[in-house]
């Protein structure tokens, strides 16, 4: 196993499909949440290697989720996920210390790549 991943996207479906090219991936999943409240309870439950953030969740979006992690725990490794491309979310997600952004519909082998160069696995 390359690392125990914890999933956060309100949606079953993209959860679902995301853990399937994660296990395919040879990574394992520590669990998931569907909102950004339960990823930040999740994540200093679990204690992930990474963490995976939808950026439109309800109760707690993905940047305020992120960046609740990160004051807790600076060396957290958080990839956040979206639909929507614009050029400042992701700048918005990288300046709350996302270490990579990946672009939904999702494509296997870009999350695969993403999730390997940020653990270095």
């Amino acid at each position: 196993m390359n690392g125990r991943i914890l999933v956060a996207d309100d949606a079953a479906f993209m959860r679902m499909m995301l853990k399937n090219i994660l296990i395919k991936g040879g990574f394992e999943i520590a669990g998931e949440a569907e909102n950004g409240m339960l990823a930040v309870e999740r994540y200093f439950e679990l204690k992930p290697d990474l963490v995976t953030l939808d950026i439109t969740m309800p109760e707690m979006d993905g940047i305020s989720a992120a960046k609740e992690i990160l004051k807790r725990d600076r060396d957290a490794r958080i990839i956040m996920c979206s639909a929507m491309g614009q050029q400042a979310i992701v700048v918005e997600a990288i300046q709350a210390g996302a270490k990579d952004f990946i672009e939904k519909p999702f494509q296997a082998e870009r999350i695969v790549e993403a999730v390997r160069k940020v653990l270095k696995v």
